[in-house]
């Protein structure tokens, strides 16, 4: 009798493994994505260059995994990696992190989703709806490069829906502990015994969405310390974005644009300025789309104003694969050097022009 038990009990858990598998899934994807960009005045002298770019084409390569739970009653367990990846060399992003894009475990149900770890933060998930060019090559990114990459270490997140009306927020107690530099890197580690302030983080999210149109406002205000990027060398100092942004849709051609208000204070002092930026998303046909966005800051008290256009085609050869082409211009103010191209370089007051073509493929 207590073999027949133990053998119907042995069958029984067998059949029931595939139903508590079915459970639990990871999934691997990716993207990669390049080409050639072609830019003038790329210095002093006006030279130009033709160059594979490193950090996007009309986005970001990566590789990712991505996992989940049921654990029932409504409740999941997640996690997510995603690594960056620099295609034209084939080295990693984000200030060398080996999953720098996102590195994160959380649990969702219908209260929300919290999250832990290295994760994207409000100022990055606002822009996803208005911002039509995002990260391509010549857009946003090139004038504020903080902004495809807001993203933040050791922080605790929580992102919740109900009913059209998005709440979020982020708190990060050492924002950045990569020292490798760039945008994605700026060392700044924190979670230093008796100041809570030294590299501390805060992001904020309130908007509304429906079918037609959207809107979003956000907070976000990172500290520095000890051997801080951008100056802010002190817990004291900060560097301060309040962002508006919103879309409507005219059928299937997007509108979005927005207004980015930040103020840094640093060791070397206060800077101000408005970032504007205004696009079109039309889809001409199924397989065509072209977008065109217009990006302007007003920096305050220092002719460094800069004015940056953009265009981009794309044509989709299958639903994983397409080609496209961007063309640019940017025009410096007498003290400014922004380059069209993300990450790459422009004399100082000068105009730069710029064609790209690329091919993407997501997996």
């Amino acid at each position: 009798m207590k073999k027949q038990i133990g053998m119907t009990m042995t069958l029984a858990a067998m059949l029931s493994a595939p139903c508590a598998m079915a459970q639990s899934s990871v999934t691997v994807y990716g993207l990669v994505d390049t080409g050639l960009a072609y830019t003038t005045n790329v210095n002093a002298a006006g030279r130009s260059m033709l160059k594979m770019p490193s950090l996007t084409g009309s986005l970001p390569s990566r590789l990712g995994f991505r996992g989940t739970e049921d654990l029932g009653n409504g409740l999941s367990a997640f996690f997510t990696l995603e690594n960056g990846l620099n295609l034209d060399t084939g080295t990693i992003g984000q200030g060398g992190r080996l999953f720098g894009r996102q590195a994160n475990v959380g649990i969702k149900g219908g209260f929300g989703t919290l999250t832990l770890g290295r994760q994207v933060n409000m100022t990055f998930i606002s822009g996803f709806k208005s911002d039509v060019l995002g990260p391509n090559l010549f857009g946003t990114s090139s004038v504020d490069p903080y902004l495809s990459n807001a993203r933040s270490d050791n922080a605790i997140g929580y992102l919740g829906v109900f009913s059209g009306v998005t709440i979020g927020a982020t708190y990060s107690v050492g924002r950045d502990a990569s020292a490798a530099g760039g945008p994605g890197a700026t060392n700044c580690a924190g979670e230093v015994a008796g100041n809570a302030k030294a590299c501390r983080q805060v992001t904020g999210l309130l908007g509304y969405d429906s079918k037609s149109f959207g809107v979003n406002v956000t907070y976000d205000v990172l500290n520095g310390n000890t051997g801080a990027a951008g100056g802010l060398t002190s817990s004291n100092n900060d560097d301060k974005r309040i962002t508006a942004n919103g879309y409507v849709m005219l059928g299937t051609t997007k509108i979005g644009g927005g207004v980015i208000d930040r103020r840094t204070r640093a060791v070397a002092g206060t800077t101000e300025s408005d970032m504007f930026y205004l696009g079109v998303s039309h889809p001409v046909t199924p397989a065509v789309t072209l977008d065109v966005e217009a990006i302007h800051r007003d920096t305050k008290n220092v002719d460094a104003d800069v004015t940056l256009i953009a265009a981009r085609a794309t044509y989709a050869l299958s639903k994983r694969t397409a080609v496209y082409s961007s063309v640019g211009r940017v025009k410096n103010g007498a003290l400014s050097a922004i380059a069209l191209d993300a990450g790459g370089t422009v004399g100082v007051g000068k105009t730069q022009n710029g064609i790209m073509a690329g091919l993407k493929h997501n997996f």
